[in-house]
């Protein structure tokens, strides 16, 4: 039996893993392999990378640094989880379940990224998703938004704090409120109600316009997605019983980061619908002393 299973071996759940290692507890982490930490090209607002470091870059650091002590690591993706007694077991595809005496979700969540395969190498590059992250990286640049009704709006409406150069691409022709677009016009944000045929790169990841369906190419120098409707991976949190908030985001004590069912704990995206690397580092590490705590008792 495991001290500690942790599910999801994203920013959180690895920092989780390594604060847990030191406190020299069995430990393992499950991961399905894909994030929105594996798709990230570069991270540019974390403490000691002022050029970037990539989310796999990251993640792998992470995994060498808690493999060193004594962490492991097994690929898959954990459809149920049970409480067993005073034990959780852990469901794996077909293996027997795997006992741990505390859980840590670091489930996350995920972007929903329209399917144009150019964009992939261009995330957190010259394309972007989160304007507290990377809204300084189209300061004063001509940026496109590709988005959806109100979500890509709004989106465009606050990159105006970087740049004036901006143009919504409606791409689902989604219905935007009217006194958001009132706002939009008094901004001269350029509205563009058509759909996105082709996305136009560069040197495979530096991201130049979009091809309209009805031929018109418009020109960029940088792109944010903003469809909205991101997926939130709380079902194995809901299974078991803990308490999930209005936007399926999982409700923790916002000291301890435990959840509402004893012995379960909660990091990162999952929890605060913050989509940052820094905060997801730091609630890994507050959970993991918590949960140190809680086995010492």
């Amino acid at each position: 039996m495991y001290d500690v299973i942790v599910i999801g071996g994203g920013i959180a759940g690895l920092q989780a893993a390594i604060q847990l290692g030191r406190y020299m507890y069995q430990v393992l982490v499950i991961d399905s392999g894909i994030g929105r930490s594996t798709i990230s090209q570069s991270y540019h607002n974390i403490l000691g990378y002022p050029d970037g470091v990539s989310g796999n870059q990251l993640r792998l650091v992470g995994q060498q640094h808690a493999v060193k002590l004594g962490v492991k690591f097994i690929k898959g993706y954990v459809h149920e989880v049970k409480r067993r007694g005073e034990a959780f077991e852990c469901y794996v595809g077909e293996q027997k379940p795997l006992l741990a005496k505390r859980i840590l979700l670091a489930t996350g969540v995920m972007d929903r990224i329209p399917a144009f395969p150019e964009l992939y190498p261009c995330l957190g590059l010259s394309v972007f998703v989160c304007p507290d992250c990377d809204g300084y990286e189209v300061k004063n640049k001509k940026t496109i938004v590709l988005g959806a009704g109100n979500t890509g709006a709004k989106m465009a409406l606050t990159l105006t704090h970087w740049t004036n150069q901006l143009v919504f691409v409606n791409h689902e022709k989604k219905g935007i409120d009217d006194e958001i677009k009132k706002t939009v016009k008094e901004k001269n944000i350029e509205i563009v109600e058509e759909q996105i045929v082709k996305v136009l790169t560069q040197n495979h990841s530096e991201f130049t316009g979009v091809e309209l369906v009805n031929g018109q190419v418009i020109y960029g120098q940088a792109g944010f997605i903003a469809f909205g409707g991101n997926e939130v991976k709380s079902q194995l949190a809901e299974k078991l019983g803990v308490k999930l908030l209005e936007n399926s985001h999982i409700a923790v004590d916002p000291r301890t980061k435990q959840t509402s069912v004893e012995h379960v704990w909660a990091a990162g995206d999952i929890v605060a619908h913050s989509e940052q690397v820094t905060i997801a580092m730091g609630e890994g590490s507050q959970a993991a002393i918590w949960i140190h705590k809680s086995l010492k008792k």
